[in-house]
């Protein structure tokens, strides 16, 4: 089997790794030149909590994929969620005709990448994996594999018995799971992301400092509950993630509490988020499809979601160098 990993930043190097030291024919494909040159000289190291391991790795600058005399059977996407359409569409030709493309990202991918490849090429995922990268060849992985969570689903049930497959794949990078309703479950991690990522990146603060904030922990909850109004009004319901049953949601009473201790406790109290690295490279972030999506859905209801509308309005003045993170936007944004 081969496998294509496009988009080998921080949690793309960790899956590629992972797969790599399983002994499976792992391509990586990248866009920043340093970094696929470190990866081509040195390999890539992996330092998590307990252990650093390096990996010889195949990889490949962006360029390189016009050179492919292959195709592949499965397709990991792991770029942000803004450039799934066209790095979808560049690699689809090098995807076999029974193959599989299946995004390992934030937002509400599964749906673009289903309209380029296909429904019968297509799986879609949850993923809970946190990890940090600033310099070439080098990742700082928050969650190691034990710590780590793939939910895979379908789209059509025809479809259902491709999951195996993937499942016995990432099981080398996490612990896996069959999701059944794989869209809900993908709204769920949004709502997650809505709490946490946009929110405490504006501070520049890491997980726990951020929550520790006067108000903080309670803007997280309103712009949740926000989120799960408007995921209802959707059609999305509750469904576990991360690794929870259905016991685990249908028996609480405090949902987006349980949601939001669960992942500040697994990802460790010093990790920093896709969004707070975005913010520190310089480079736009994926808060628009995430709390940006969350307004825009409840516009269409008459909902006026003003918590998510003000964390991607401080977002915007950020990346527009207007304002910098800093736990000064604290009052502003808690209000």
């Amino acid at each position: 089997m081969k496998i294509g990993i496009i988009g080998t930043g921080a949690n793309g190097s960790c899956i590629a790794a992972d797969l790599t030291q399983a002994g499976l024919d792992v391509s990586l494909i990248d866009q920043w030149p340093e970094h696929v040159n470190a990866m081509r000289q040195s390999g890539i190291t992996i330092v998590m909590p307990e252990e650093t391991i390096n990996t010889k790795v195949k990889a490949y600058n962006l360029c390189d994929v016009c050179t492919f005399n292959k195709k592949f059977d499965v397709i990991f996407i792991v770029v942000k969620a803004y450039d799934t359409k066209w790095v979808s569409t560049l690699i689809e030709p090098y995807l076999k005709e029974d193959g599989i493309m299946i995004g390992l990202q934030n937002c509400m991918t599964a749906g673009i990448i289903n309209d380029i490849v296909g429904a019968n090429r297509n799986l879609a995922a949850v993923v809970e994996l946190s990890s940090e990268i600033f310099k070439p060849g080098n990742v700082k992985r928050n969650t190691p594999p034990s710590g780590s969570w793939f939910g895979i689903g379908s789209l059509t049930a025809e479809m259902d018995n491709r999951i195996p497959d993937i499942l016995e794949l990432l099981k080398y990078s996490g612990k896996v799971a069959h999701t059944q309703n794989i869209l809900s479950a993908k709204w769920m991690k949004l709502i997650v992301n809505a709490m946490t990522m946009g929110p405490r990146s504006i501070l520049g603060l890491r997980a726990v400092e951020a929550m520790n904030v006067d108000g903080m922990r309670e803007l997280a909850l309103k712009i949740g509950e926000e989120a799960l109004l408007i995921g209802q009004k959707m059609g999305f319901n509750p469904e576990p993630i991360f690794g929870l049953d259905q016991k685990d949601i249908e028996q609480s009473n405090r949902l987006l509490e349980l949601l939001l201790d669960r992942i500040i406790n697994d990802v460790g109290p010093h990790a920093r988020d896709a969004v707070l690295q975005d913010h520190l490279k310089g480079r736009l972030s994926e808060v628009d499809l995430i709390n940006g999506l969350i307004y825009e859905e409840g516009q269409k209801y008459g909902i006026d979601c003003i918590y998510n509308k003000r964390v991607c309005e401080i977002t915007d003045r950020i990346q527009r160098n207007v304002i910098s993170p800093s736990p000064n936007n604290a009052k502003e944004l808690v209000g």
